[in-house]
């Protein structure tokens, strides 16, 4: 018995179902009575659809699928009645569409577009306390999204600024209030200020330390010249 390489065999129209499939569809398309073609061409739809059970959760648009991969396998040379519309043979040769990309730049890299969205939705609302609160969340958000880009922290006045710019000037919030409740901060920066001062007092108190060790040091020395001018 000779050996068939799968070079020597015909081209595999769909990888996917394997030369197994496409034989059957061949001995399909040579079945001559009608109702067995219809009859037949439905079980191999089902074992396709075996093949790949992930794909079988939208039961009505894979179906439709695997129908129109059956035809495509018969090279469109099939006469079996399907419950779907029989797909032409020039659904092949179409192209994707191309995919539409953001023709607008990001003004501010460092806050991303998401930062954009957000300005975008704070200007929609109506509600005075409701867009106020939504320029501090922002105004947080910006804050930290810029110490991810620059170690050096960004002062109220120009995180507010680029709010402004962003907005072009639909959103305001009173910069004083800001600075005086910290409305701006974000939790890490205020842990870096506390840890900061603690570091600070700690600091100090060493110092302190070292000053009363001093001290004490010049206290026993004193005493103990005093003692020897006795002597």
């Amino acid at each position: 018995m000779s050996l068939e390489y799968n070079t020597q065999r015909p081209h595999l129209t769909l990888r996917e179902y394997g030369r197994n499939v496409q034989n059957l569809v061949k001995h399909l398309k040579a079945t001559d009575d009608k109702e067995k073609r219809n009859k037949y061409a439905a079980l191999i739809v089902e074992l396709m659809k075996m093949i790949n059970p992930e794909f079988s959760k939208d039961a009505s648009e894979y179906t439709q699928k695997v129908w129109d991969d059956l035809f495509i396998i018969s090279k469109f040379d099939l006469d079996v009645e399907s419950p779907f519309p029989i797909p032409e043979s020039t659904i092949l040769e179409r192209k994707p569409d191309r995919m539409r990309y953001q023709s607008n730049e990001i003004k501010f890299r460092h806050y991303g577009r998401n930062i954009e969205i957000l300005i975008n939705n704070a200007i929609a609302l109506e509600d005075p306390e409701e867009k106020e609160a939504a320029i501090v969340a922002i105004g947080k958000l910006m804050k930290s999204f810029y110490l991810t880009w620059n170690r050096d922290n960004i002062e109220d006045e120009q995180v507010l600024k680029n709010i402004k710019q962003l907005s072009k000037d639909q959103l305001d919030i009173d910069i004083e209030k800001v600075k005086a409740n910290g409305l701006f901060d974000s939790s890490e920066r205020k842990e870096r200020s506390f840890d900061n001062n603690n570091r600070g007092q700690h600091q100090g108190q060493n110092q302190n330390r070292n000053r009363n060790n001093n001290n004490k040091g010049g206290k026993r020395n004193f005493s103990n010249k005093r003692r020897r001018n006795n002597n």
